[in-house]
Parts: structure tokens; C-alpha cells; sequence
């Protein structure tokens, strides 16, 4: 099982949800692990230069590093564990790196600048899809030209199977960057965009998911209502208005996608768990999933009779772009991690973090390290933290084990820098042991009071394994990773060491070689 797997850089001792477990206090325990760990350490030496036939790129929006950490704890604590010493699937990854997120024009950037960058290989400004940074946001006359292509699109054109698996509605921002140009993320459907824009020419994105790249082989997530005529009833919540749809083109875009496939091939239009569960994928060609009108219910408070968890999706994609003999290439983003910290609701952000642990999970007992590229980064960060001095073991949604030295109120050991939970009861501070904060959709305190709690600005971890999987290795820009990726798959425009027999010399400077040769160069270099 997965969870008898032992990490490439850790292992994990099994806890007695005692503050300090027996064999913790014995120096030797810490000894041996640190020697298993060193011993790991050095085997890395033997570089994997295999080409990668497929490449996954998992996505937690939102999911800065204290998330991660904070999402561990969890974890384990759902097993009844302490928390702090259990491992993520993400942990054992061999090779860790740090992401610079900043937009071209933001210090703390948006979700759809950095999805251009990490998808399209370019830094881009704020709130713009698969476009350069000359592209001003929500100015459609800037667009024509500065458009920028995906890997999504590099592995297809090379053949390969690609896939889109999201949380969040298909056509929100990290998604749309994989096959949409858009000057503003906001503009989900025509109905969202200005006159002179849909004058202009400009095209919504839900119309450029099937019209820019129209043989994307997986789309899973939500944004149904983006998909059908104006006022057109929902089919999951017919007298729900906010659900209808939107379209004002008339159009409904998941008959258009029907009509563009093959006579010869199988495309089938899914809209709940039952239906996408009850599929015989050995005959499905193009698979759509729209489950939800816009984005997917929180993990916490899904149905799974009629929604699928991330990790179902994510074993369906597969099974479907495995039939590829080229290889594939799958998006799977988390999406609704940042929605729960937006809303300071850490325990729904959580528990969608711990999710899509699982589905990094699932991909890994699928897949072979040998042959598959797999890389798990964020896009940017949240001001969400967790301390107190809180003892060894502590719920990680309970209290500090000490009230304020300056209010004398309890708080909370997770906080937000801002956000929707800064409350000021009679001019104080909220006292928290009044109300039920483990509850799913407590907001957690914040600093200063805002609607919708901000990103954060720092860097974000980049965890890979796979061919190639060396080349994270640093603290890079986060345009780099889709080089990357596309350099281990011989995919997009740096192959050249894909068809030589000898090393080469990247138009950029750096060491390219075929796998047979790249191990022994590289060593020469370092060392």
C-alpha cells in the first residue's frame, strides 16, 4: 500500500500520539534514520536520463509551504498519528527545488500570470492567460501576436495524449493557460467579456478550449454553466438561476465538442460519478466530465455518490492516456485549496490539499519513475501560517497551548496575515473558545479584516521525480519548469539532444545530451 512505501528522504517512525514517542528519546533512532536517509542520498548520484514517454504536472493552488506542512500534520492525525512525522506522497519525492512566483508586474502575483509561466515557459502580468508580457489585462487589442503556447500544446503536437483535471471550473485560470490566450482570466464565457473586446475579436475561454487545441483527449473539473445558452437550466439544479447558463452566442459548446470528433472514435459527455464510474474506458477516446456548474463542492462536503473525489478523476484520466503508446501529458490541479484559504476557511483548504496527496499517490502505484516525469509545485502562496509553541502532537486546527500575554484570549494556532475572519467583539478581539473553531467552514483570525483573504509572496516548493527530475534543483524562476518537463519528454523546441549521438550545446548555454551520454557529462561539470 502507499503507505508502506519508504520515502526517498525520509522515513516514518509510527507514533504513540504520546508528546514524545519511547524510541524518540533514544539518540540512536535519530542516528539510523539520518543514515538511511544519507545512504538514499548518495544512490541519487545514479541520475535517471531516461527520455519521459508521459509527464504529470500536479498543481495546489494556493499550496505554499506551510500548507504543505500543515496538510502532513493533518494527514497523519486522520490516522490517528501525531502528525508531525507523517509523510506526504509529495515528500518522497527525490528532488526539491524553490519556485520565484512573481508576475512580471506583481510582487505577489495571481494564479493566472503564474500558470503562464509554469505551463507556458514565460513570465506574463496579472490576471492574463497564455500571452507575453506585452499584453495588457483586459485590453483585447493588445493580444494579436503576444500569444504564447502551452507544454499541453508541445505534447500534442509530438503526439502524445494530453489531459485536464481541475477542482475548479475547466476554464478558471491555471487550466486555461494549458490551451487558452486571453488578455483577462475573468473572461469565462462572452457574457464575461466587455462589447469592445467580443468586437475586437477576442474569444471567451470556454470557446478556446474547444477551438485552440480540439483534441485534448481529458477534461475534468467544473464550469458547466460556461458551456450553454443564456438562462439555459442547469441539469444537476434546474431552479437554481445562478447555476443557468451563460453563453450569450446561443452556442452550446458541449454539442460543438461532440461534433468535432472522429467518426471512428468514442467521446462521451459525463456530468456525475455515476455516469463517468460506470464507463468502460477501454473504449473511450475523449472523455468530458463537468460536474459541477461552476467549481467542484469542497472535498470536505462532497457527495461521493454523485461527485467524484480528485484522485477517481485522476485514476480515469490515466487509464485512458496510458492507451497512448506515445506517452501523455496530464494537468491535474487542486484548486479549491485556494479557495478555501480566500474564504480563511483553513480546514476546507486542508483537507483539498490532502486530497490531492492522495491522487499524487494513485499516479504514483500507475506509473513508473523509469519512464514518467512527475512534478508537484504550487503557483503561489497564501498568508497563512500555524505556531504558538504548540506541543508535539496538537490538533492542527486546535488552539495554542497559551492565550495572548496581551488580551489574555486563546487563540488559535493557525492565523491568517488577512482575511474574511479578523472579528472585534465590544472593541476586542473575538474570544475564540466561544465559538466552534474546528468547525469545517470556521474562519480562522486574521490580522486585518478583508472580504477575501490574499496570496503571499514567497517562493514555493517544486518536488519532481522522473527523467530529469534533477534538473529542479535550485531556486529557479518559475517559468523554468515547463523547459524542463519538455526537455525530459524531447518535446517543443529543445530536442536537439534527442537526436544527436553527442553532447550539444543549448542555444542558452547548458549542457543538452542524449540520456546515454548526459550522466557522465553532467558528473564532469559538477564535480
Amino acid at each position: 500500500g502507499i503507505s508502506d512505501r519508504v520515502p526517498y528522504g525520509l522515513q516514518s517512525p509510527s507514533s504513540s500520539f504520546l508528546p514524545i514517542a519511547e524510541k524518540e528519546k533514544n539518540p540512536r533512532f535519530w542516528r539510523e534514520q539520518a543514515q538511511e536517509t544519507l545512504r538514499r542520498a548518495l544512490s541519487l548520484q545514479e541520475l535517471n536520463t531516461n527520455v519521459a514517454k508521459n509527464v504529470i504536472l500536479f498543481l495546489g493552488d494556493g499550496m505554499g509551504v506551510p500548507t504543505v506542512t500543515a496538510a502532513r500534520i493533518l494527514k497523519g492525525q486522520l490516522s490517528n498519528n501525531n502528525g508531525e512525522e507523517t509523510v506526504l506522497e509529495m515528500d518522497r519525492f527525490p528532488f526539491v527545488a524553490l519556485s520565484k512566483t512573481y508576475n512580471t508586474n506583481a510582487q505577489v502575483p495571481d494564479s493566472a500570470g503564474t500558470a503562464t509561466a509554469y505551463l507556458c515557459g514565460v513570465k506574463a502580468n496579472e490576471g492574463t492567460l497564455g500571452v507575453s508580457a506585452a499584453v495588457t489585462r483586459s485590453q483585447c487589442n493588445t493580444t494579436a501576436g503576444n500569444e504564447v503556447t502551452s507544454i499541453l500544446k508541445w505534447a500534442k503536437a509530438a503526439g502524445k495524449s494530453v489531459g485536464i483535471v481541475t477542482t475548479t471550473r475547466v476554464n478558471h485560470a491555471t487550466p486555461s493557460a494549458a490551451y487558452a490566450h486571453s488578455a483577462d482570466r475573468d473572461w469565462y464565457s462572452d457574457n464575461e467579456m466587455p462589447p469592445e473586446a467580443i468586437q475586437q475579436g477576442c474569444k471567451d475561454i470556454a470557446h478556446q478550449l474547444f477551438e485552440n487545441i480540439p483534441d485534448i483527449e481529458v477534461i475534468m473539473g467544473g464550469g458547466r454553466k460556461y458551456m450553454f445558452p443564456k438562462n439555459t437550466s442547469d441539469v444537476e439544479y434546474p431552479n437554481e438561476e445562478k447555476f443557468r447558463g451563460t453563453r450569450l452566442d446561443g452556442r452550446n459548446l458541449i454539442e460543438a465538442w461532440r461534433k468535432t470528433k472522429p467518426k471512428d472514435k468514442n467521446a462521451f459527455y459525463v456530468w456525475n460519478r455515476t455516469e463517468l464510474m460506470k464507463l468502460d474506458l477501454n473504449k473511450v477516446d475523449y472523455l468530458m466530465g463537468l460536474f459541477e456548474p461552476i467549481d467542484l463542492v469542497y472535498e470536505l462536503n462532497r457527495n461521493n455518490e454523485t461527485d467524484p473525489s480528485l484522485t477517481e478523476m485522476v485514476e480515469v484520466a490515466l487509464k485512458i492516456l496510458q492507451k497512448n503508446p506515445l506517452g501523455f501529458f496530464l494537468l491535474v490541479e487542486g484548486g479549491r485549496i485556494d479557495h478555501g484559504h480566500h474564504e480563511g476557511k483553513a480546514k476546507q483548504a486542508l483537507h483539498e490539499a490532502v486530497e490531492m496527496d492522495r491522487a499524487i499517490g494513485r499516479a504514483d502505484i500507475m506509473t513508473s519513475s523509469e519512464d514518467t516525469l512527475t512534478v508537484v509545485t504550487a503557483d503561489h502562496s497564501h498568508v497563512f501560517t500555524f505556531g504558538g509553541y504548540t506541543p508535539r502532537g496538537n490538533p492542527i486546527f486546535g488552539l495554542a497551548p497559551m492565550q495572548s500575554d496581551v488580551d489574555k484570549k486563546p487563540f488559535t494556532s493557525i492565523l491568517y496575515g488577512n482575511g474574511p475572519g479578523y472579528r472585534v467583539i465590544d472593541g476586542e478581539r473575538e474570544n475564540v473558545s466561544t465559538v466552534n473553531f474546528t468547525d469545517a467552514n470556521y474562519q480562522a483570525q486574521s490580522a486585518v479584516p478583508m472580504r477575501m483573504e490574499t496570496h503571499g509572496g514567497e517562493d514555493v516548493a517544486i518536488f519532481a521525480k522522473g527523467p530529469m527530475a534533477h534538473l529542479l534543483h535550485g531556486v529557479h524562476e518559475q517559468n523554468y519548469i515547463p523547459h524542463v518537463m519538455a526537455y525530459a519528454a524531447c518535446i517543443g523546441e529543445n530536442t536537439g539532444h534527442c537526436r544527436s549521438g553527442a553532447p550539444t550545446r543549448s542555444p542558452s548555454g547548458l549542457l543538452a545530451a542524449t540520456p546515454m551520454f548526459f550522466s557522465l557529462a553532467l558528473l564532469r561539470l559538477l564535480f
